[in-house]
Order: structure tokens, then C-alpha cells, then sequence
């Protein structure tokens, strides 16, 4: 098997929520493989430390930008323009979570997670379908949703929002593949399980229990995360057209 199928040389990507967690795990393998990416984030600092420090294995380069906010999303995407004609790749991972009892679950937590999770994803993607488009008369441009195993079992904390979210992306990636692909554009998700990180703050700081209960007998590590980020990202997923790749050591099996 060629390596090329899974070399990105040459592509342009940008990862949002790119400073930590699994938007970093990606923004690494990426550059790894050979891709000039592009990681955003609201805190302005952490972008750039990220940027400065994954820059030793490739090209880095932090927009920071609250996407939260409709400024802040058109900061990015005129950012984007501005640097670049066309976009290969665009990995929507920037999330948040919030849990609180039924009876005292608030509507700011709703609406911050929800909006975040799944509004943002979609309008981002539409701000820069002329960018992905333009890549897609080449090969096949990409756009992986990072949804989570949360959307597809239920846990047992009470998340209702981030669960509905990560859910509704699930679909929503669905919808917009089969759109977008008329244009070469190839829409994904990935649905991650236990990677150590600040909203998986159990995997992170109580990683031997974490494991006990995953089939795998481990949490996931960055390279896992990369692997599958990397997969859809390259030529090896061009067919695989609107599919959520779960990612989760067997979790979802004994839920």
C-alpha cells in the first residue's frame, strides 16, 4: 500500500479548537503527514504557544478567534481568505460541554453548547464553501465534524445539551455530505471516546479507572485521534462519504 494515500503534501488545513485536547492531537498528525495547518482558538495565547510549538514539525499558524460569535467566525473565515485561495481540509472540533441536575439545568447552558456544537460547525463550513470548493476542483476537499460517542449512547452524567449536540452533528453531517459532495467536498465526523483532555477531564486525571471500563483496557492516545482525523483527511478516505467513524476503544459496545 502507497504511502501517498495517506500523505497530505501540500494540503492546506485548519483545525478549530487547535490550541489542546484532540484539535491538537489532529493539527500534529496533520503537519506529520505534510499539511501548512491552520489552528484557531479564543484564547489568543494558548493559539499561539499551540502554533509555536507544533511549528517544529511543520507549518503552524494560529488565527485566534472566538467562533462562538458571528464576529468572531468571520474574523477566522477573512483570515483564512486573506492567506489562502483554497481550503482542503476543515476540521470543526472547537466544542463545550455543561452538565447540571434536570431541574436546575440552565438555558445558558443550552444555548452555549448547542450553538457552539452544532450551529457553528455549519455556518463555519458555509462561510467557506468557496474555499473548499476551490480545493475540490483538484481532489476531493474534506470536512470532518468532531461529534463524540455521547451522541450515539447515552452516559451516565447529565449532559443534556452536549448530548443533543454531539447527536444532532451526527445527522447534520449526514445532510450536509450529501450536499456538499455534488461539489467534491467530502463531509465526515469523528466521534471520539476517552482521550485525555480538559472536557475529558476523567480521562486525563483518572486514566486507570477510565480504562478499566473500556474493552481496550486503555484510554485513547494522540496518535489514535490523528490516525482517524488523518484517514478521512487523505486521499485513503475519498469514498467515504457522510460516515461517523467512532473512536473509542470499544466503549460504545458495553454501554
Amino acid at each position: 500500500m502507497s504511502n501517498a494515500l495517506f500523505s497530505l503534501a501540500g494540503r492546506v488545513a485548519l483545525v478549530t479548537g487547535g490550541s489542546r485536547g484532540i484539535g491538537r492531537m489532529i493539527a500534529k498528525g496533520f503537519l506529520d503527514q505534510g499539511a501548512r495547518v491552520y489552528i484557531s482558538a479564543r484564547k489568543a495565547e494558548a493559539c499561539q504557544a499551540t502554533a509555536t510549538e507544533l511549528s517544529v514539525h511543520g507549518q503552524c499558524i494560529a488565527i485566534p478567534a472566538d467562533i462562538a460569535t458571528r464576529e468572531g467566525l468571520a474574523t477566522l473565515v477573512a483570515s483564512i481568505a486573506a492567506r489562502e485561495p483554497k481550503l482542503d481540509i476543515l476540521v470543526n472540533n472547537a466544542g463545550a460541554a455543561w452538565g447540571a441536575p434536570f431541574d436546575e439545568f440552565p438555558e445558558a447552558g443550552w444555548d452555549k453548547v448547542v450553538d457552539l456544537n452544532m450551529k457553528t460547525p455549519f455556518f463555519l463550513t458555509q462561510a467557506l464553501h468557496a474555499q473548499l470548493s476551490a480545493a475540490g476542483k483538484a481532489q476531493p476537499a474534506k470536512v470532518i465534524n468532531i461529534a463524540s460517542i455521547d451522541g450515539q449512547t447515552v452516559n451516565p452524567l447529565e449532559t443534556y445539551s452536549y448530548a443533543a449536540s454531539k447527536a444532532g452533528l451526527i445527522h447534520l453531517t449526514k445532510r450536509m455530505a450529501l450536499r456538499l459532495v455534488q461539489d467534491n467536498i467530502v463531509v465526515n465526523a469523528i466521534c471520539p471516546g476517552a482521550f485525555a483532555s480538559e472536557m475529558n477531564r476523567a480521562a486525563r486525571d483518572e486514566a486507570e479507572a477510565v480504562a478499566a471500563r473500556i474493552p481496550a483496557r486503555r484510554i485513547g492516545v494522540d496518535e489514535d485521534m490523528a490516525a482517524a482525523a488523518i484517514y478521512l483527511a487523505s486521499r485513503a478516505g475519498d469514498y467515504v462519504v457522510g460516515t461517523t467513524l467512532t473512536v473509542d476503544g470499544g466503549v460504545n459496545l458495553v454501554r
